[in-house]
């Protein structure tokens, strides 16, 4: 089963940013298949992707965000600032994290640690707190893109209060992906 940890968003910060998926369409002359808008319900921000794990090990994975969970407080987390990963030919446009970051790097630093004992391997890449908005297909609309979201870098979506952390399953099929929560743990 595919499997990543992450703490949900809620639906006053969902519709914003529902809302900013529409802006953006609606500014930029790109065809629907050159690009992928998260279905808002989906949007989320991840802690950790583990991929492809064994259906037993799943269990796992639970106790060991139980763990984290029991260790770490509650936190207020500013969602703001619009960018792209990718360089010049952006692949994903993100919303951003602000006040709150120092909390949700411990937070994540903590359960990629905890993760590693027990054998998945780290992340080789530096932990940048985001939620997906969009996957860029082409590259011509990624420059567009880039472009338009020029003038959305100071834009705040709300503040979500980080009070728990999920460990989903994540089902691929032709419509999209379709998440299925396996455990859910409350911060302290």
């Amino acid at each position: 089963m595919r499997v990543f940890i992450a703490i949900d968003i809620d639906e006053q910060v969902r519709s914003v940013l529902s809302n900013l998926q529409q802006q953006l369409a609606n500014s930029v002359d790109i065809k629907k298949s050159d690009v992928k808008w998260v279905e808002p319900e989906n949007i989320h921000l991840t802690l950790k992707f583990l991929g492809e794990i064994k259906d037993e090990e799943s269990v796992q994975v639970c106790n060991i965000v139980k763990k984290i969970a029991s260790r770490h407080k509650g936190f207020q987390l500013d969602v703001e600032s619009v960018g792209c990963f990718g360089g010049k030919k952006p692949r994903v446009l993100w919303i951003g994290t602000g006040k709150g970051s120092d909390n949700l790097l411990q937070l994540q630093e903590d359960l990629e640690s905890q993760l590693a004992s027990a054998g998945w391997p780290k992340e080789n890449r530096e932990f940048t707190g985001h939620l997906t908005i969009c996957r860029i297909r082409n590259p011509a609309a990624a420059g567009k893109l880039a472009q338009v979201i020029e003038k959305y870098k100071h834009f705040k979506a709300g503040v979500i209060s980080a009070d728990s952390l999920a460990v989903y399953q994540s089902k691929l099929k032709p419509t999209g992906p379709v998440y299925i929560r396996l455990c859910e743990y409350q911060l302290q």
